[in-house]
């Protein structure tokens, strides 16, 4: 049995398409340039390609095998067209070999600010084990403007007083592409796995569109403005009692166009006592400039300064590993800046935290009570559970 699952896996690995290795991370000027030199969309490809390569049972374009009969899953790659021609979505996808008709909706991976689908390659092994136990999908997809997905320009019309305007349309921007690659996918029904700022448009997606969500899983989501693992008890600054020497009868100030006014000022005073480097930052920040755009402008020296990320970041995995990394990440950094830009929009996240922009009736489904490591119980309205679990025990 083992020696014909390494005959198959042999067999698979001649009939790929060659790939060449991952350059070595780049100590050098001169090494550096030449990274640079090298990229585009052909080297982005191959950088995800080779993290992809990881999986036995991942078909290339291109491989002349037709998919081993004994594998319960297969994975390939695809760029999935929207109804605008200049929109598509970069999308990994791992289908069972016998897909069961009582099978679980499949499970959509969804990755964090500037980053791609390639981030999850160590997770791809669990999650095909999940599709071919359960005869269902894992579907891994990069963001509009993101990883390897069209990068279209973003642009929030919104003002900047206008902070909920502004998250609105940023949100749109990428949970409305969501909802158009779901229904190019033909499916009625997702558990959505988000990380980061992908678990924060995957809980504004549930809202906007609730029947389309079968389960949440958040793994450090981002926008919850208290600790999603307590989902009995409100945040301290609200159940803890305060010690400000107030009275029973203070009570809130209303608001009023000469207190505002006052406010504004204190703050404009405080922010002339700021370092010029510091408001600078914090200008450039609120504007919407990225980290990547600040590396793209480093042209020749990019690669290099990636490279230092690399090294410290992905420390743990190997040193081949390591490099397809630093490859993939650079790839996707050095790429046009496109929906990165909507930090300028969501640099107020904490302005308006999730719990608070739902309506009343929704905020049971941001903080209700799973059933168990595996269970999700809905809610009264029939809005999907929010679940928030250590991702090493997840269960679909």
């Amino acid at each position: 049995m083992a020696s014909s699952a390494t005959s198959s896996a042999s067999s698979l690995a001649n009939s790929m398409p060659s790939l060449p290795p991952a350059r070595d991370i780049p100590s050098s000027f001169t090494a550096s340039l030449k990274s640079w030199w090298s990229l585009g969309e052909k080297e982005g490809a191959a950088s995800e390609e080779r993290l992809l390569r990881n999986l036995s049972y991942f078909r290339p374009a291109g491989a002349t095998t037709t998919p081993d009969e004994s594998s319960p899953v297969v994975a390939h790659s695809s760029r999935v067209e929207l109804s605008d021609p200049k929109k598509y979505i970069n999308t990994f996808t791992i289908e069972s070999t016998s897909p069961s008709p009582s099978g679980p909706p499949p499970a959509v991976v969804l990755h964090g600010y500037g980053a791609g689908l390639g981030f999850f390659f160590q997770n791809f092994p669990a999650l095909g084990r999940w599709a071919g136990n359960r005869g269902t999908s894992v579907y891994a997809i990069d963001w509009l403007g993101m990883g390897r997905s069209a990068r279209i320009p973003f642009r929030v019309k919104a003002k900047r007083e206008d902070i909920r305007g502004r998250v609105a349309e940023a949100e749109s921007f990428f949970i409305d592409s969501l909802e158009e690659w779901r229904t190019k996918m033909g499916l009625e029904k997702m558990t959505l796995i988000g990380h980061s700022l992908g678990g924060y448009l995957s809980i504004a997606y549930a809202l906007k569109y609730p029947t389309r969500v079968s389960k949440l899983i958040l793994v450090s989501p981002a926008g919850i403005p208290r600790d999603p693992n307590n989902t009995t008890e409100y945040s301290r600054e609200v159940a803890d009692p305060q010690v400000t020497g107030a009275s029973d009868s203070d009570h809130a100030e209303a608001a009023s166009k000469s207190t505002v006014e006052s406010m504004r000022a204190e703050q404009r005073t405080e922010q002339r006592k700021e370092s010029r480097s510091r408001r600078l930052f914090t200008y450039l920040w609120e504007e919407g400039f990225s980290p990547f755009q600040v590396v793209r402008s480093l042209t020749f020296w990019g690669p290099m300064l990636v490279g230092k990320y690399s090294s410290r970041r992905f420390i743990g995995l190997s040193a081949d590993d390591t490099k397809a990394m630093h490859e993939y990440i650079l790839n996707i950094t050095m790429a046009k800046g496109s929906g990165e830009y909507c930090i300028c929009a969501f640099s107020s996240l904490y302005s308006v935290p999730l719990v608070i922009s739902a309506p009343e009736s929704h905020t049971s489904a941001f903080y209700s009570t799973s059933t168990g490591a595996g269970g999700s119980r809905p809610t009264a309205d029939g809005r999907p559970n929010l679940r928030t679990e250590d991702p090493s025990n997840i269960c679909l």
